[in-house]
């Protein structure tokens, strides 16, 4: 997985620097042992800390907003979802130079669906409706609504709009773009969301499942957290799965016609968005952005031929 830099104002955290502050703030942990975990994921420096924990620092000024309402909700939320979360055990404040706040979780066994490929997609899918499902369930009293601290997730599909538009022209040469702006043109026709928020985890992908032995098994990095429109939280069925496997998440969930294609629009809006960004910083997040592409003009495709 890419270790290159990929935004020009992150922070270089490092393994002095968290072992300072581990020993600072946390004295009972300073002698375990600490070790950079490699992901593809974009905001946080993850280490593994002993054999049971994980320390989190967020890289970036639109990350630090995560950490507060993960140690806040993911504690309250954990005990009605059927997959593991990763439930923060204590809160860093900032220190050492290091200028936010930063969290210890208990460590989840298991590897990302990019080092660990899910065995069975159609199994998958059915988890993915399950925990999805029991998301929306929960009372959003207090909830945080779509913004910066979660890259407005589950706002509406028109406050995407030029930031999409400008992803799909920066494409040219890369790939075919008039496909692009067709289905996105789409997706903005549809009707939006109109029935109150619900919780969302708002971003997931293959990096952010866990698998073990093949199963998926938890669900990592809530920066996405919030309330707002579920249709963000099924563009997984396009980043991720295969056309017969989204079928069977579909089956499992209670979504209408209109959530089900915004979720398709947000799915091409998050893939176009990535792609030029992370396009010579981040493979694992170009080939997801690619898949969802792919998955998308194919469905909008089969949908014009209806």
């Amino acid at each position: 997985m890419s270790v290159t830099r990929m935004h020009h104002d992150e922070l270089d955290v490092n393994k002095p620097l968290v072992n300072r502050l581990i020993a600072e703030q946390f004295p009972a942990w300073a002698g375990l042992p600490l070790q950079a975990v490699l992901s593809s994921g974009t905001d946080n420096a993850i280490y593994r800390l002993g054999d049971d924990m994980a320390v989190r620092l967020p890289r970036l000024g639109g990350a630090a907003l995560q950490v507060e309402k993960e140690s806040l909700w993911l504690s309250r939320l954990a005990p009605h979802l059927p997959l593991a979360v990763p439930v923060p055990l204590v809160l860093g404040i900032p220190a050492a130079g290091y200028p936010f706040h930063w969290s210890v979780c208990r460590w989840l066994a298991g590897k990302d669906a990019v080092v660990s490929p899910i065995a069975d997609l159609h199994e998958a899918a059915v988890s993915l409706s399950q925990f999805t499902s029991a998301l929306q369930k929960m009372d959003i009293a207090g909830g945080p609504p779509p913004g910066a601290h979660n890259f407005s997730r589950g706002a509406s599909l028109v406050s995407r709009d030029a930031q999409t538009r400008a992803a799909i022209e920066s494409l040219n040469g890369i790939i075919e773009t008039a496909p692009l702006t067709q289905a996105w043109n789409a997706a903005l026709e549809i009707e939006p969301w109109d029935k109150p928020p619900v919780w969302l985890h708002g971003d997931i992908h293959a990096g952010n499942l866990l698998v073990q032995q093949g199963r998926l098994t938890a669900v990592i990095d809530f920066g996405g957290l919030g309330v707002g429109d579920p249709a963000c939280d099924l563009m997984v069925g396009w980043n991720l799965l295969t056309a017969e496997a989204r079928a069977t998440f579909r089956w499992g969930l209670t979504v209408d016609d209109a959530t089900w294609g915004r979720a398709r629009g947000w799915a091409l809006s998050v893939a176009v968005v990535a792609l030029p960004y992370y396009l010579h910083t981040n493979p694992v997040l170009v080939e997801i952005s690619r898949h969802a592409i792919r998955q998308v003009l194919a469905d909008h495709s089969d949908g014009l031929n209806d």
